[in-house]
């Protein structure tokens, strides 16, 4: 058992039934409507791989599609939106893998001063400033509205936000570590407040937002690399802390409600919950081994 109290899961490292000679490197995950898992992996063969809540292998698309997988977001109409890094870009297909849209241009890095020289997944180190987008995207999400925000992290130091049919409506945000600055912006969620979340993952923080990108305030509890987040309907958030290897569960306004993990599952990546309160976290497993999906069943 991991948690604690109410925040109490059984965790089960061996969920994902791969079909023989499959790989599942993965990235980022995500849950539908009907409770099934999908599953973006650095795989160029299987990189959207669908399961049931068991585990079973359902079926998978996306072969030859995508560079560097990176996040995930499936809407409340059960389409599926993707970041790929390295391509710059962001993607909407519907869950059978029909493509719908796509933001940003294939390649294209915005002049933010980096050094081109640099490892994509250390870019942010050499920033001078934010720019438009893209360069080295990372993280989405969407408002009730169907606003699209970006988390432009690994080259840039911005958030974007666009309109539902990909229109760019505002950016904000530059490289450094005050309030508004971001070093890596990573993942982001919007709040049932209608603000913006942006784990903002090496300055080891979570800073909070209007949708017009005005600096309310940075979350008390200091996390380790976070990631990206879940929050649920009663307002609990679930964040993977990259850097440190752990699961946090906090509350809306940052105070931590439960905390698992070590430093062997460093490089926790990806998180989100299904309808019957179980964790889907992208996380390797003893050190040099890649990520799989691991879930956590609620006990608590």
């Amino acid at each position: 058992m991991v948690g604690s109290g109410k925040y109490t899961y059984e965790m089960n490292e061996e969920w994902a039934r791969l079909p023989e000679g499959w790989e599942m490197p993965a990235a980022a995950v995500a849950v539908d409507s009907q409770d099934r898992v999908f599953v973006f992996n650095r795989s160029p063969e299987h990189p959207i791989a669908i399961f049931d809540s068991d585990g079973n292998c359902l079926s998978s698309w996306g072969e030859g599609l995508f560079a560097f997988p990176h996040s995930i977001l499936i809407d409340t109409d059960d389409h599926v939106w993707l970041v790929d890094r390295d391509l710059g870009q962001v993607m909407k297909y519907t869950s059978q893998g029909e493509h719908l849209m796509t933001i940003g241009t294939k390649g294209y890095r915005s002049d933010t001063g980096y050094n081109p020289e640099a490892a994509p997944s250390s870019a942010y180190k050499t920033l001078k400033r934010g720019a438009e987008p893209f360069n080295l995207p990372a993280g989405i999400a969407l408002s009730p509205s169907g606003d699209i925000f970006i988390a432009d992290g690994y080259g840039n130091a911005r958030v974007h936000r666009f309109t539902p049919d990909g229109k760019l409506l505002l950016s904000w945000g530059e490289p450094g570590d005050g309030p508004g600055q971001f070093n890596l912006p990573h993942g982001v969620w919007i709040d049932r407040h209608g603000r913006v979340l942006i784990a903002d993952r090496e300055n080891d923080r979570v800073q909070v937002f209007t949708q017009e990108g005005e600096y309310i305030t940075t979350w008390p509890t200091r996390l380790i690399g976070p990631a990206l987040f879940y929050v649920d309907d009663e307002d609990t958030v679930y964040i993977p802390e990259h850097n440190g290897g752990f699961v946090s569960i906090l509350t809306l306004e940052g105070e931590r409600l439960a905390q698992w993990g070590s430093e062997i599952h460093r490089s926790c990546h990806g998180i989100c919950l299904d309808s019957q309160g179980d964790i889907y976290v992208a996380q390797p497993g003893e050190w040099g081994r890649s990520r799989r999906v691991v879930k956590f069943t609620r006990k608590g």
